[in-house]
């Protein structure tokens, strides 16, 4: 697959990443902003299956402070991922998003960028 970024010891590990060009606001389920951008990208990525798509933004378009949790998970393809949290002074939303902090450097077009579990947010996608 063309502009695929693959695992350097599993080829058949991949994701592709895919610029979205329209407006993706984050929200939560009662309407706060969490996060708005025109920069965006959807990672599609396959291994042993085909994963759903996930839509990262930059870290620097997330408009409310996240809380950096202690777990990570390490993923062979993008690296370690660090989850956040977010607390809005009523509520508590731990693993809210995650991000590949320091991937590896064969997967660097995904540093600076984080992702949302869509079942906790509400995800827009506008026209620009």
């Amino acid at each position: 697959m063309e502009g695929a970024i693959r695992r350097p010891d599993a080829p058949n590990h991949f994701m592709v990443l895919k610029p979205i060009n329209r407006r993706i606001v984050v929200r939560l389920p009662d309407g706060s902003k969490l996060a708005e951008t025109t920069s965006a990208t959807r990672v599609l990525e396959a291994g042993k299956t085909l994963l759903d798509p996930v839509i990262y933004l930059p870290m620097h378009d997330v408009l409310v402070p996240l809380t950096k949790q202690d777990n990570t998970t390490h993923c062979p393809l993008k690296g370690d991922a660090n989850y956040f949290t977010f607390e809005d002074g009523q509520e508590t939303t731990p693993d809210l998003a995650w991000s590949y902090q320091r991937p590896f450097d064969f997967s660097q077009e995904i540093e600076g960028l984080a992702a949302f579990y869509p079942n906790k947010v509400i995800i827009e996608e506008h026209p620009l």
